[in-house]
């Protein structure tokens, strides 16, 4: 998904609306499980950094492998190359830059985000119109911070995938990164890409019913309102579905994403949130 950057200017304290939300002790799949006893169905999923849920697998033994050889620190590592061996699969003839956070000098014109499971036909594709650069949301570790213009920028982990035709002279070299969080990234791209065919279509018939005639509008996993809104009607919604167990996201230009699994109970509710 290529999205439209917004002129307007988020303060530091963007992310302020998850003070709303009690301190989470734990989380599983697309739940969160809060200290007063909440649980709460993640339908911000961190971004997009949490799309194949808090818990998977193949994720976490990867992060017990690599911590327990005592890998913490940005040395070089071999999982730099793995991780762009990933990537590379998903933009074929692109190359790439890893960064703790994006850089400075990089021109709001010239980027934009790329997130899967858009198009059940082809949900890794990227469009032909992609700008050059493009900063992929995908799994992995990872936190936003405010970036220029008051943009939202991912930090911890930031890939910059680029058009060769671009002008490389102007890229800093990449920053070297832990190979913890490289390693939860390469086996988060490699599930991302095994998930495809069942993560793009997902089969909650009473939400799509709910969304024919609503506020809302769907483009593959991802809901967004059909009206640009302030922060303040925001939160209004996120207090309303918070109040009903789901976390939206903090900010408006986050999309809400669908879960990968939801109980019944959790789709009807969910269902008549989307339809009022």
């Amino acid at each position: 998904m290529i999205e439209a950057m917004t002129d307007q200017v988020l303060s530091d304290n963007a992310f302020s609306l998850l003070h709303l939300v009690p301190t989470v002790l734990r989380a599983r799949d697309y739940r969160l499980y809060t200290k007063n006893g909440q649980r709460l169905v993640d339908l911000w999923q961190n971004g997009g950094a949490a799309i194949l849920g808090h818990t998977p697998p193949s994720m976490l033994r990867e992060l017990k492998n690599t911590a327990s050889r005592g890998l913490y620190a940005p040395f070089p590592h071999f999982l730099e190359a793995r991780y762009i061996k990933a990537l590379s699969r998903i933009f074929p003839g692109r190359v790439f830059r890893l960064y703790a956070a994006p850089p400075q000098w990089l021109q709001r014109n010239e980027w934009g985000f790329w997130r899967p499971f858009l198009d059940p036909a082809a949900p890794l594709a990227v469009p032909e119109n992609a700008p050059p650069v493009l900063i992929p949301v995908v799994p992995g570790i990872q936190g936003w911070h405010s970036g220029l213009s008051g943009s939202i920028l991912p930090h911890g982990l930031c890939v910059l995938a680029v058009d060769p035709a671009f002008d490389q002279a102007t890229f800093p070299p990449g920053d070297f990164l832990s190979p913890v969080l490289l390693a939860a990234a390469a086996r988060g791209l490699y599930d991302l890409i095994a998930a495809a065919p069942e993560r793009t279509n997902p089969k909650f018939l009473r939400i799509n019913k709910a969304l024919k005639n609503s506020r809302w509008q769907q483009q593959g996993v991802y809901l967004t309102l059909r009206q640009t809104v302030s922060m303040e009607e925001w939160a209004a919604f996120f207090s309303h579905f918070h109040a009903n167990g789901f976390l939206l996201p903090p900010i408006p230009s986050h999309p809400v994403i669908l879960p990968g699994v939801l109980s019944p109970g959790e789709e009807v509710k969910l269902a008549a949130l989307l339809a009022e």
